[in-house]
């Protein structure tokens, strides 16, 4: 049996229709239901639903052999898995964003509010600003509102969460989108089977471009 880990939610919809489209079907993970694991016997594969922020631990730890993730999640935990394709969905980016006047002099530290700790981090560090971090996990726009926070580094999609909260993007650091990863021993042990949905996979997104 090939394990597939699939973000819960549209996009998990969306990638299981393409592993469907690849051959790999799997009719009761459309039933309705609360169910969260789904196998096909004669396709040998069996999927299940995660949250998606969790993908990436069950394919590093080899619950699941493949799965898919975003690329956000990839950089902040950088989980030992191999990145196979870039599926072109769920195209956003990660960003700092400010309030309209906010203005850097560079002099003082720079409060920087985010649930991406270590994308922050790099990427101050590669300026050689100086900053102090705030992690939160939601709600993030609030934080320079309050006055807990300068900026925000967080997942922009549309923008318009910001334009609600008087926010403007200031810098891209960098394009985020899903991606196929695999365990590393899965892949070494269930390579046809891998290749195969990889090659199918990268045709349908070569197809859509």
């Amino acid at each position: 049996m090939l394990n597939i880990a699939l973000p819960k939610g549209r996009l998990g919809e969306k990638v299981y229709a393409m592993f469907e489209a690849a051959g790999f079907e799997c009719p009761s993970i459309k039933e309705p239901g609360r169910k969260l694991i789904f196998e096909n016997e004669e396709n040998q594969v069996r999927y299940f639903w995660v949250k998606p922020s969790d993908v990436a631990i069950y394919v590093e730890r080899g619950a699941a052999d493949i799965g898919v993730a975003g690329k956000d999640i990839l950089l902040e935990y950088e989980p030992r898995v191999y990145e196979l394709l870039d599926l072109n969905l769920g195209k956003c980016r990660m960003a700092v964003a400010a309030p309209r006047d906010f203005y850097d002099d560079g002099e003082k530290t720079l409060r920087v509010a985010t649930k991406f700790t270590n994308i922050a981090a790099g990427y101050y560090g590669g300026l050689g600003r100086d900053i102090d971090i705030i992690k939160l996990n939601g709600s993030i726009e609030i934080a320079p509102i309050l006055g807990l926070s300068d900026v925000i580094v967080d997942i922009v999609e549309t923008g318009t969460t910001l334009k609600e909260n008087d926010l403007e993007v200031i810098e891209t650091i960098v394009p985020i989108s899903a991606r196929l990863i695999a365990n590393k021993a899965g892949f070494q042990f269930k390579r046809a089977q891998i290749e195969k949905i990889q090659q199918s996979l990268k045709a349908q997104v070569e197809h859509h471009d």
